[in-house]
């Protein structure tokens, strides 16, 4: 490829240089002896191995109709999103682990909150950037003999994914495209975050969130986002207007000096809810992998008191456990 990028070759734009994806006017990804500093900083809490749900796992129905919006909860950042007649996955993942080796990496503290056999026909997969807690090829192919749903991803990760799936079903745009997908119209949203599946393509394929406009009213998604200053979401309220749902991560944040241009903390996910105008929040990307240093249950608590700060109800703003199947209300 161009300028040595292995995945993508394109015009320079104001989030590309020729040869890797960056953040306008942001902070770019620690490098290795920062991460080195933070790996072996001693101050890693320890997860429990198993951290059940209280929720048992769900079966849902094969499709919804009109205006409804439920929200069922797998684990991290994978949800299924069900608008209207519409089946959409958030960054699936049924694996054991969120690593590229299949033994070692951070495992799986509490089981998927849908049976894999127990998912609906699958329209589309938003798949947000290509970490492997939010890219797993395996649950891919397993997607891909079920059901060949249409796979929706920034630039560059349509070139990994061929690689291992050829006849995968991808369609991979830049920041602002949009993509017509059966009743929905799937709109590629900046999120301050970056990229790498190894150790030589950092930044190689775009990352991005998605503002999808259905007929059950629009939801903002952010697979994963450091705050940066809130700009992304002053300019998806200004671009889209307001919101029915958003979907925001709040977990893996902690040390701030490393986890903050990537990973936003529950205090700023709760003002991006504000600055986007979500009238609800389904929260994600805690209680699942533990990829960062605070206790397991540190997200939902310091949630709850970022929510009462701003004079939110607590009942806005969702910390969904596996298994929790939430019907959005109407606005």
């Amino acid at each position: 490829m161009k300028s040595g990028n292995r995945y993508y070759s394109g015009p320079t734009s104001d989030h590309f240089d020729g040869r890797i994806f960056y953040n306008p006017g942001g902070r770019a990804p620690g490098k290795l002896r920062d991460l080195l500093k933070w790996r072996f900083n001693g101050e890693r809490n320890k997860w429990p191995a198993q951290w059940p749900s209280p929720f048992p796992q769900a079966v849902p129905e094969p499709r919804l109709e009109g205006d409804a919006l439920r929200i069922t909860m797998v684990g991290h950042a994978t949800m299924l999103v069900q608008a209207g007649e519409l089946n959409i996955l958030t960054d699936p993942v049924w694996s054991e682990r969120v690593s590229p080796l299949s033994f070692a990496g951070p495992k799986r503290v509490a089981p998927p909150g849908i049976a894999f056999e127990d998912l609906p026909r699958i329209d589309i997969v938003l798949l947000s950037h290509n970490h492997y807690d939010h890219m797993d090829v395996t649950t891919l192919a397993r997607l891909q003999h079920a059901c060949d749903p249409l796979i929706i991803t920034p630039l560059g990760n349509d070139t990994i994914l061929k690689k291992r799936l050829p006849k995968l079903r991808v369609s991979a745009h830049d920041w602002g495209a949009r993509v017509e997908a059966g009743s929905a119209t799937v709109h590629f949203e900046p999120v301050h975050h970056w990229s790498a599946r190894g150790l030589g393509d950092r930044r190689m394929a775009l990352w991005a969130g998605f503002v999808l406009e259905t007929p059950a009213g629009r939801i903002y998604h952010v697979g994963d986002t450091g705050f940066h200053e809130g700009i992304n979401y002053r300019n998806a309220r200004e671009k889209f207007g307001d919101f029915r749902l958003a979907i925001l991560p709040f977990g893996a944040y902690e040390p701030r000096w490393f986890m903050k241009g990537q990973h936003q903390n529950p205090e700023e996910a709760v003002e991006g809810m504000l600055l986007c105008n979500a009238a609800y929040v389904a929260g994600h990307h805690w209680a699942t992998f533990q990829l960062t240093d605070e206790p397991i249950d540190e997200p939902r608590q310091k949630l709850e008191a970022a929510l009462a700060e701003k004079g939110v109800s607590q009942d806005r703003f969702r910390p969904l456990r596996a298994g929790e199947v939430w019907d959005v209300p109407a606005t």
